[in-house]
């Protein structure tokens, strides 16, 4: 739902700029090669500081340090302005001057943004206002008087699935839902090729039941994490079949998407297949999606590593 000015006024969300915000907004562009680029990168700095201080208050968990805009070197050579909303992905938080009518887009974060959230800065420094949302950025600007308004922000980011993030498991944290392999399939998760793959003893794996909400049409997603090196693990996947099953569904596909959800490996059940799999590298920050496949029904599952 969009709207007009007036509405849109009155829903912005007044924030005050803390000192910390300041500090770090100026230590950040003290490092800067001019004064072009150093006002960039503070203002971009005090908006995602209010964002963030905004989706605290609201309840919303995030981490601050864990976006570009808080990496030195992407800092140094891209406009980003992004917040790491905590197992959803980055929400983009671009700056504004009063009486503006637009928001420039930069070409580098007009992807991998799970949405856009304007903040126009006072000419003091002493105040952000979030102006409104946008789900998306096709193009180099947003029009101010076309945002969503903030009071729909925690429901349009309640509909993003939390992502399982995968770094955890090497610390034996696991979210709801996976459990152990021998929980969900007994003897029947010491297949001999999901055995191969995993025999290390660094080797992390849970297995989850994926169902389209149709009776014994689930199966079981089985990932095993093993370190390759210091940054790189290899992630193995494995499909089998559960509720007495003994082969999985013909044509039922397994697909590995990138972060644009475009497709980079797969496989497909063929009569009487027992399992199907895929491996592949990751290294840390990786993000991917597991899409689980069969007729016109899917089910996708987001991982960040």
């Amino acid at each position: 739902m969009r709207h007009n000015a007036n509405m849109l006024s009155d829903w912005s969300i007044p924030m005050p700029i803390t000192q910390s915000a300041l500090g770090i907004a100026q230590q950040f562009a003290q490092y800067q090669p001019n004064q072009q680029k150093a006002e960039q990168v503070y203002l971009n700095t005090l908006a995602v500081c209010a964002v963030n201080n905004y989706l605290r208050i609201l309840g919303i968990p995030t981490d601050l340090t864990a976006g570009d805009s808080w990496n030195s070197v992407v800092r140094l050579a891209e406009n980003v302005a992004d917040l790491r909303v905590t197992g959803l992905g980055r929400l983009e938080c671009r700056p504004v001057k009063p009486g503006d009518l637009t928001c420039p887009i930069p070409q580098e974060v007009r992807f991998n943004r799970i949405g856009y959230v304007v903040v126009e800065i006072d000419q003091d420094h002493t105040e952000a206002t979030l102006l409104g949302f946008s789900p998306t950025s096709e193009t180099s600007q947003l029009v101010i008087h076309q945002l969503r308004s903030l009071k729909d922000l925690p429901a349009y980011l309640d509909q993003f699935q939390p992502m399982t993030q995968l770094s955890q498991w090497l610390e034996h944290i696991f979210e709801a839902g996976w459990q152990s392999v021998e929980t969900l399939l007994g003897n029947q998760g010491a297949e001999p090729a999901f055995a191969f793959r995993t025999k290390s003893d660094q080797t992390v794996k849970r297995c989850k039941q994926i169902e389209w909400g149709k009776p014994n049409q689930g199966v079981a997603l089985v990932v095993a994490l093993t370190p390759e090196s210091e940054t790189k693990l290899n992630v193995f996947l494995q499909l089998n079949p559960i509720n007495g099953q003994t082969y999985l569904p013909p044509n039922l596909q397994l697909l590995l998407l990138d972060e644009e959800q475009e497709m980079l490996i797969n496989a497909q059940a063929r009569n009487q297949d027992q399992a199907i799999q895929l491996d592949f590298s990751c290294e840390p920050g990786d993000r991917f999606s597991v899409k689980v496949a069969l007729d016109k029904a899917s089910v996708i599952e987001e991982f960040v590593m």
